[in-house]
């Protein structure tokens, strides 16, 4: 009986560390080819939603407890606009993560859906050209829009059954142009952004 206990135990130990080998072997051969496409994402981003560039620099900076990065696209050395990789944890699916053009005077150029996890056919349209959300913002002076769905007294177009989405659309935004008033030098340090995207009025629908 003893031995028969020694052998199992044995067994279950060389299955474990067979499978902790293998995990760890298709982390390491999928980790470069991951974090390359994750680098080729932001770049098409860039180019979408920033205006022709030489050279980009980045910084981060912190909004609402979260590091932001914010790119500065230069041509000859001076700024041609800022492209900010922002964050909403708040979206109906978790976190919604998006790339925010801006040029130098704070409008905001285009937006690009870098990362989503809503609902088909009603959150994801967030990512579809000429969606509400964008038409709301794009062109438009940042400082001059109130970054908050209708639903909540704001200027932004929600999108049809997705309000949780739209208001994490938003949220994003908003914290992208904090981040783009610090890298532009409009201010020292960005405020923290309330925008009401944690709000759940009307049910469970997005």
């Amino acid at each position: 009986m003893e031995s028969s206990l020694k052998n199992m135990v044995l067994v279950l130990f060389t299955i474990t560390l067979l499978s902790s080998a293998a995990v760890g072997g298709v982390y390491t051969i999928t980790k470069e080819p991951i974090a390359q496409a994750k680098v080729a994402a932001v770049n098409n981003a860039l180019k979408q939603v920033l205006p022709e560039y030489e050279a980009t620099t980045s910084q981060t900076i912190e909004v609402n407890d979260m590091p932001i990065v914010a790119h500065t696209a230069t041509v000859a050395g001076k700024a041609v606009g800022y492209a900010v990789e922002s964050i909403s944890k708040n979206g109906f699916g978790g976190a919604i993560r998006l790339m925010v053009g801006f040029d130098t005077k704070g409008t905001i150029i285009n937006i690009n859906v870098l990362e989503q996890k809503e609902t088909p056919g009603l959150g994801t349209k967030m990512a579809e050209e000429g969606n509400p959300l964008l038409l709301s913002l794009k062109d438009k002076r940042a400082y001059e829009v109130k970054m908050t769905v209708r639903k909540d007294g704001g200027d932004i177009d929600a999108l049809t059954a997705a309000t949780i989405s739209s208001r994490a659309y938003a949220e994003a935004v908003a914290i992208a142009y904090e981040a783009f008033e610090v890298a532009c030098g409009w201010q020292k340090e960005a405020d923290d952004v309330d925008t009401g995207a944690t709000k759940q009025e009307g049910g469970q629908n997005e």
